[in-house]
């Protein structure tokens, strides 16, 4: 390595940090029987938790995501099952046991549960347009489990090396950073590392305690307006509480950085620190209805003269907070509210959108920022057990997200924590998903209509630009660039238990307007492992 980066070593630092408080608390307790299951979120896997989730008679608080899954959760029946999906029981040899059916290392008793695995994610690849041959060289691990009926534990690291075709590349060398990932060490073939790391306590049956370095995702669709997993892992505290029956509240604080502001003189760490709280409020009107109420704040550590942000009500303000009770500050602090939803149409389709509201006022404003998403997804599509599909619109305005100070932009390092395309887009996306035994199927048409910046003035889209003053309103307005995007993806399923498989894959990309013009088609095929979610759909 040529070139020392300190984002993933800071990643990495706090990882190692929440492991071995996990490690200590556990040590130090007495306890009984654990089943705490944390479940990374993947859309290609929580995907198969459909019949639970959303159809049926199930009243679960469904938006929150990752999950963690308990003897008691009626998701455990079809979880268990999944993790045993084709798992021959007449394997003796201690090698098939391991590469077919079980942990690499796995230990079960009354007291405890541990596992421990290698995870590889090795690609090869060409850019047929390009003319390009790409590849992905991961190897990662991970190590999890379970202490009594209170504690779980999870970390997982990875180590890659990997070349893009042109659209990825360029994005890598604008934004610093691999999409999702982490910066890249050296300024040619990218090569990064990151880390996730998480300690979970059982208070009771209606709270729980989550610390640690991960990401969050709300919303019941594909994308998410309020808070995605787009963009890279964050040092987070999240406490849920079950409030009866029907009610859920989940409060998060997250340290977040920017990669592009200012630095000031006595400015030590890397980049220039944030704050950030959310707070959702998840109602589950019926068995067939719910509505979730969504409310964040991003706060600035410092402003650009090193002098620190001020003690705001906000930060510890359990329920709702508003800039009108922040103190005065040289960087106000950013807040956004919005609204999740979803109502069962049918047994097995249910309709589900979002609403979001930018509270940011600056000299951009032409009125209220906002965006909203509208989706409907269903299964057993033409009466074809495990067919799944999903169909959703998403909409933001121009300069939703972003402020006159970029510095609480909302953003983790250059990468939004809402829809991968920013802001001042128009989005229709149509996912399809079959699962027949060890077979996996999926395919994906998005298209979208952009208003990029052109001649330096700003359309709204950069969400990382100041908010200046605003030309228009209209999503897509500006140097209108239509975004095409297919993909499809075959999967053979090895050993369920961290998603190991053989996969392949192909990509055709679509890029046209005034100032661009990309096209890509990308064929991928390797042995690939774990449940996270790399998105190259934007």
């Amino acid at each position: 390595m040529t070139q020392t980066v300190l984002f993933p070593m800071v990643i990495k630092k706090w990882a190692i940090k929440f492991f071995a408080i996990g490690v200590v608390l556990i040590c130090s307790c007495k306890l009984t029987y654990a089943q705490i299951i944390y479940q990374p979120y993947s859309f290609q896997f929580y995907q198969k938790l459909n019949d639970q989730l959303y159809f049926g008679d199930s009243n679960l608080h469904t938006a929150v995501k990752p999950y963690l899954i308990s003897d008691s959760s009626s998701l455990r029946i079809t979880y268990d099952s999944l993790m045993n999906l084709g798992v021959d029981t007449n394997r003796k040899s201690w090698l098939s046991r391991k590469l077919f059916n079980e942990h690499g290392f796995d230990d079960r008793n009354k007291d405890f549960t541990f596992y421990a695995d290698y995870l590889p994610d090795l690609q090869i690849g060409k850019d047929l347009t390009g003319k390009k041959n790409t590849y992905l060289n991961t190897r990662g691990f991970q190590v999890g489990g379970t202490i009594g009926t209170k504690f779980f534990f999870y970390t997982s690291a990875y180590e890659n090396q990997g070349t893009f075709p042109a659209y990825l590349t360029n994005y890598i060398h604008t934004i610093g950073l691999i999409p999702g990932q982490a910066s890249e060490f050296t300024l040619g073939t990218p090569d990064w590392s990151y880390a996730t790391s998480l300690i979970g306590f059982n208070l009771s049956k209606s709270v729980s305690l989550v610390a640690g370095v991960d990401k969050t995702f709300i919303g019941d669709g594909y994308r998410s307006l309020l808070l995605s997993d787009f963009a890279a892992n964050y040092p987070l505290f999240r406490a849920t509480f079950s409030l009866g029956k029907h009610v859920q509240y989940m409060a998060m604080w997250a340290l977040l950085q920017d990669q592009s502001a200012t630095q000031f003189p006595s400015q030590h760490a890397p980049y220039r620190k944030k704050w950030a709280a959310f707070h959702y409020i998840d109602w589950t009107i019926t068995n067939r209805a719910s509505l979730g109420f969504f409310n964040a704040i991003i706060t600035a550590d410092a402003d650009d003269n090193g002098s620190r942000h001020p003690f705001d009500v906000n930060f510890i303000n359990p329920i709702l907070f508003s800039k009108s009770l922040g103190p005065s500050t040289q960087i106000p602090d950013h807040t956004l509210l919005g609204f999740n939803g979803k109502y069962k149409v049918l047994d097995k389709t249910t309709l589900y959108g979002q609403l979001l509201f930018d509270q940011e006022t600056s000299t951009a404003s032409s009125g209220t920022e906002y965006g909203y998403q509208l989706g409907l997804r269903g299964a057993d599509l033409f009466k074809v057990h495990a067919f799944n599909y999903l169909l959703e619109y998403n909409t933001v305005k121009p300069y939703t997200y972003s402020s006159q100070y970029p510095l609480v932009n909302y953003t983790q390092f250059n990468e939004t924590l809402g829809d991968p395309l920013g802001a001042n887009f128009k989005e229709l996306v149509g996912i399809l998903n079959y699962s027949m035994g060890k077979f996996d199927f999926q395919g994906e048409l998005t298209y979208a209509k952009l208003g990029l910046d052109a001649n330096n003035i700003s359309y709204g889209g950069d969400i990382l630009l100041p908010s200046g003053i605003a030309p228009t309103s209209v999503p897509g307005f500006g140097t209108n660039t239509t975004l095409k995007y297919a993909e499809g993806k075959v999967a053979y399923l090895i050993n369920p238990k961290y998603n190991l498989r053989f996969e392949l894959g192909l990509i055709y990309r679509n890029e046209d307007g005034p100032s661009i013009i990309s096209k890509t088609t990308w064929i991928t095929f390797g042995l690939r492992s774990t449940f996270r979610d790399i998105y190259s759909d934007f």
